[in-house]
């Protein structure tokens, strides 16, 4: 950085580079965090205006229009309208959820938060920098939107309804439905957690023998729910008739990436906190760049957890006494610390030095999986893979409740290929809705498993994702690394859109 400029002037010049008109077709909004008479505050700004947020709603306009105009978690529901109102869109034609305290989160990281964050148009088309045809990571609410579906036993009959959450109410509510008492819900320094439990769809005279957290990474909540009403998603209606769906999903944690929200879900706090910004970040005080969501390192993600993080697998087996078999379980995913048995234990045993892709010889054939509808889709390398893990998690979970004795008191089980299919087609895309459709077979047939078990009616469940998703437009191109090469400091662009001035 030179001389003459402090941080906070590099970063002042670097938002008004962003926000020219010219990039007004790529950059949705610039976000920070700034102090302001000793308090953090967060601030947006477009081509059309600067807004200083702060939690709860309070809107300050500091020039031209608020380019947040609003924040209303159910926007764009019943789904039709979402459906309807898909399309190129400015920012106050859209919404962006909790936006002051999801910013604050993310730049609440000493060392690891950017300088400013640089978010996506909702159809920004950038695949030489790793974009797809369907897109995430925004702060909007359809990007930010993850279905949420609790049912079975400790949850009330509810069935869909007008309301929702948070994904950090995952973890508290997963862990209070496995036992954990309500005032050890907090973090390993005492301090409570960001999320809550879900008691307003629970049935507190009801205690679950197992809890199972299912999550299909990138599921989008509308069409879920559209599919599953719509008689194509029967485990999932089988869900809906014996416990709640909630029609605004889950509220992501920003950015509404998978290692983030992965996190989030499962220690109940937002990335400023656990440590897991993103995909990508870059961590100053190491000087290292962290890519967490990589097949050669989901297996080390807990390296990079906070030392004041705990997992919802630690929080339970503090409460749930070991019997000989798994207390919990956590099966495709990278945040396991504190599991007695997950996948990625599996992974750092063998010494793979190419971590999930050592697994390759132990997964099952993507072409002979049963689920697949449409096979032309194996064609996508990330769908084919998609495809084989998750029929490797079926066989997992389904030898793990082969003793109706010995479950797991908590089985946390993540399926991947959602995220393929609908970064590969976009969202309601006949790829996206293939992978919805095949994840549900497995689930149903896990259903099936725990009914020969006789042990159906003794669990509780939840399905949830880490995000939602929009379509890109292929025509809607471009990059603003050009802008912050004209200021003349040095700079790291990471994700892209996490900015770091040197």
């Amino acid at each position: 950085m030179t001389e003459s400029l402090t941080r906070a002037e590099t970063r002042d010049r670097a938002v008004d580079a962003l926000t020219a008109a010219e990039l007004a077709g790529i950059v949705d909004l610039v976000v920070w965090v700034d102090d302001v008479d000793g308090e953090r505050v967060a601030h947006a700004a477009n081509r059309q205006g600067t807004v200083r947020l702060r939690p709860g709603g309070a809107h300050e306009v500091l020039d031209g229009t608020d380019p947040i105009a609003s924040e209303d978690p159910m926007a764009f529901l019943p789904y039709q309208r979402e459906v309807e109102g898909e399309g190129p869109r400015v920012s106050t034609d859209n919404a962006y959820p909790y936006a002051a305290e999801r910013i604050l989160s993310l730049f609440d990281d000493a060392s690891r938060s950017p300088d400013l964050a640089v978010v996506h148009t909702p159809r920004h088309y950038f695949p030489d920098e790793g974009g797809h045809h369907g897109e995430h990571g925004s702060l909007d609410v359809i990007q930010s939107r993850a279905p949420l579906v609790l049912a079975g036993a400790g949850v009330a009959r509810s069935g869909y309804l007008d309301d929702h959450a948070h994904l950090v109410d995952v973890g508290p509510t997963l862990a209070a439905l496995a036992g954990v008492p309500r005032d050890d819900l907090r973090d390993a320094a005492g301090a409570p957690l960001d999320g809550r439990v879900l008691d307003a769809y629970l049935d507190p005279s009801v205690a679950p023998k197992a809890v199972v957290g299912v999550l299909w990474d990138g599921a989008h909540c509308g069409d879920l729910l559209h599919l599953a009403e719509a008689g194509e998603l029967p485990a999932v209606a089988w869900l809906v008739e014996r416990g709640v769906a909630l029609r605004g999903g889950a509220v992501a944690q920003f950015p509404s990436v998978t290692l983030t929200n992965h996190t989030s879900i499962l220690t109940g706090i937002g990335p400023g906190r656990h440590g897991v910004l993103g995909n990508v970040f870059y961590d100053r005080e190491t000087g290292e760049r962290v890519v967490p969501n990589d097949e050669t390192t989901w297996h080390r993600s807990a390296e990079w957890l906070r030392p004041t993080v705990r997992t919802v697998f630690e929080m339970v087996a503090d409460h749930v006494d070991f019997q000989g078999f798994p207390r919990t379980a956590c099966i495709d995913e990278a945040i396991d610390r504190g599991s007695d048995y997950s996948t990625m234990s599996v992974i750092r045993g063998s010494g793979s030095g190419t971590g999930a892709g050592g697994l390759g010889d132990r997964l099952p054939p993507a072409d002979q999986s049963p689920f697949v509808r449409d096979r032309a889709y194996l064609d996508d390398g990330y769908f084919r893979w998609g495809v084989s893990v998750d029929d490797l998690g079926l066989a997992q979970v389904r030898e793990l409740f082969a003793d109706a004795s010995r479950m797991p008191r908590l089985t946390w089980w993540a399926n991947v290929v959602t995220d393929a299919g609908h970064h590969g087609g976009g969202p309601r895309s006949e790829m996206a809705r293939d992978s919805l459709r095949q994840s549900d077979a497995r689930l149903g047939v896990f259903l099936d498993h725990l009914a020969g078990l006789g042990v159906l009616e003794d669990v509780a469940f939840l399905l949830t994702a880490d995000h939602g998703f929009e379509a890109a437009d292929t025509s809607v191109t471009g990059s603003w690394r050009p802008a912050l090469e004209s200021l003349g400091v040095p700079f790291r662009d990471e994700g892209p859109g996490f900015v770091y001035f040197l």
